[in-house]
């Protein structure tokens, strides 16, 4: 087929077909924190859409306004679907969502991760999603117990030192 016959924007139209963001195919586990952040996000996200609304003039503003409104739509679906898990009340050395663990190489060298929901994953701070590979290698060990971080250079071998429960980070 000709492209002469394909009608394509004009200069002051924005594109308005912009794909959907994926939704994980697993359960959407999120922390009490994680939901509040989530909320928060959200909240401004709306404001931020209300905003650029007023100023629909120009195609920058527009193609702005088409960005933010469909991760409106990414965040609000998250929200329809998580999961709250308070593991704050849990007590004993096996680890669950939510746990904050305490790790060891075989050179000493000390890990510490908090096993959280996929939106709230932040390895910079420790927090690791309960479907990485690993926090899922991390779920349901105990104390003592040695799991393998399979990484893209090579394994790690760690040891499981310590399992507490206390809210994930703000």
């Amino acid at each position: 087929m000709s492209r002469a016959f394909v009608k394509e924007p004009d200069g002051d139209q924005a594109e308005t077909d912009l794909p959907e963001r994926p939704q994980s195919e697993h359960p959407n586990y999120i922390t009490p924190a994680g939901l509040e952040r989530l909320r928060a996000s959200i909240s401004t996200l709306r404001a931020e859409v209300r905003a650029l609304e007023q100023r629909q003039d120009d195609l920058s503003t527009r193609s702005e306004l088409q960005a933010k409104r469909s991760e409106l739509r990414y965040l609000e679906k998250r929200e329809q679907c998580a999961i709250p898990v308070d593991a704050v009340h849990r007590d004993g050395d096996e680890i669950h969502f939510g746990a904050t663990v305490e790790l060891a190489d075989v050179d000493d060298r000390r890990y510490r991760f908090t096993i959280v929901g996929e939106d709230e994953t932040d390895v910079e701070n420790g927090l690791i999603s309960w479907v990485s590979p690993l926090g899922a290698e991390l779920l349901k060990a105990h104390v003592g117990d040695e799991v393998t971080w399979r990484r893209p250079g090579s394994d790690l071998e760690l040891e499981v030192l310590a399992v507490s429960y206390a809210p994930a980070h703000p």
